[in-house]
């Protein structure tokens, strides 16, 4: 094999590597995953503290995202769920994230348990609890939701809203 054609092999080798890589990256999104509280040992992941939940009716619903504008609160951009049910006062969940970098989280209380937001019983809350208004419509910017998770667990707390 000449030099120019080794190159060339290695270029598409390389090529292809990359399209395997780029693979599980997309295939991340939309996870539904159980609660594992020894995620939250080793490994990127961010603890949840989750204050002010109203009742223990319902269903507690927490959602990882890239901390991009691509990807924040964009329908199907998830990147896990772990859903529970409710408890009064504070849970703490662990989520798991696919490694270091920047994210955003959302929660939702589910108070009833259909599925459906229903604005005037539901609550939710974000990272870095930003406030929420009639002019953004609960959804904050990236900017003010995002934090940085390195190699090794994190923790945060989101206070719960109701209106």
């Amino acid at each position: 094999m000449s030099i120019k054609q080794t190159l060339k092999f290695g270029t598409m080798a390389l090529a292809a590597a990359g399209l395997v890589l780029a693979g599980p990256a997309a295939a991340q999104y939309r996870q539904k995953i159980a609660h594992d509280p020894g995620k939250c040992r080793s490994g990127s992941s961010v603890k949840v503290n989750i204050t002010g939940i109203e009742t223990s009716s319902g269903n507690i619903r927490v959602q990882s995202y890239r901390g991009t504008k691509a990807d924040w609160l964009e329908k199907g951009r998830w990147i896990n769920r772990i859903e529970l049910p409710a408890s009064k006062g504070s849970m703490t969940v662990c989520m798991p994230l696919p490694g270091p970098g920047v994210y955003g989280i959302a929660v939702r209380h589910d108070t009833n348990g259909n599925g459906k937001t229903d604005l005037s019983q539901d609550g939710g809350g974000m990272s870095n609890n930003p406030s929420i208004n009639i002019f953004n419509l609960g959804k904050p910017s990236y900017k003010k939701t995002q934090f940085s998770v390195g190699d090794s667990p994190s923790s945060i707390t989101i206070r719960m809203r109701y209106m």
